[in-house]
């Protein structure tokens, strides 16, 4: 199950990335297409869409690799055990806000394709499908959230926190900037 979710999340990162990419491959094109006189208005529609689909899609792969934003400052400076405790009061609190958000941005979507919403921009699409990518990543944070609850039910260490004392460990302060 670990290499499953790994690679899972590994996955949505990649994808995240991907749509960075097409988001500079669009924007080029819709650069160079302004010069020549071509019709590139709906690409902005379609390079808004694909902003949120690479944050969303990389939020489960940031969070697993310590690359969250998030105030060690106290977590630091207490004992192991103190650390555990307050681990586990914040990944509760993260997955319950994370729930929530999960729950009301997939009932969202849901009314859209029910009602048969279309963007209301150039690109005439059905809204679903590009607020489908906010689901789907609200959905994988959540795995990833509560993934990281068990482990540290557990008694193991959050994946972030190794992740981050690794590249400490490398010599790496660049996250801590």
């Amino acid at each position: 199950m670990r290499r499953f979710l790994d690679r899972l999340y590994d996955g949505a990162g990649a994808i995240g990335a991907l749509c960075v990419f097409l988001i500079f491959v669009l924007m080029i094109l819709a650069g160079v297409g302004r010069q020549m006189n071509w019709r590139v208005s709906g690409i902005n529609d379609v390079v808004a869409w694909l902003c949120a689909a690479a944050a969303f899609f990389a939020m489960a792969h940031a969070f697993r690799h310590g690359d969250f934003v998030r105030v060690t400052l106290l977590l630091e400076h207490v004992p192991r055990r103190v650390r555990r405790g307050l681990d586990l009061l914040c990944l509760a609190i993260a997955l319950v806000s994370v729930g929530y958000l999960t729950w009301w941005a997939t009932a969202f979507t849901w009314e859209s394709y029910e009602f048969a919403e279309m963007a209301t921009g150039l690109v005439v699409i059905p809204i679903w499908i590009p607020q489908s990518t906010f689901v789907l990543g609200c959905w994988l944070l959540l795995l990833a959230m509560l993934d990281e609850l068990v482990t540290v039910l557990r008694g193991g260490t959050p994946s972030y926190q190794r992740a981050v004392e690794e590249r400490h460990a490398a010599g790496d302060f660049s996250s801590d900037v």
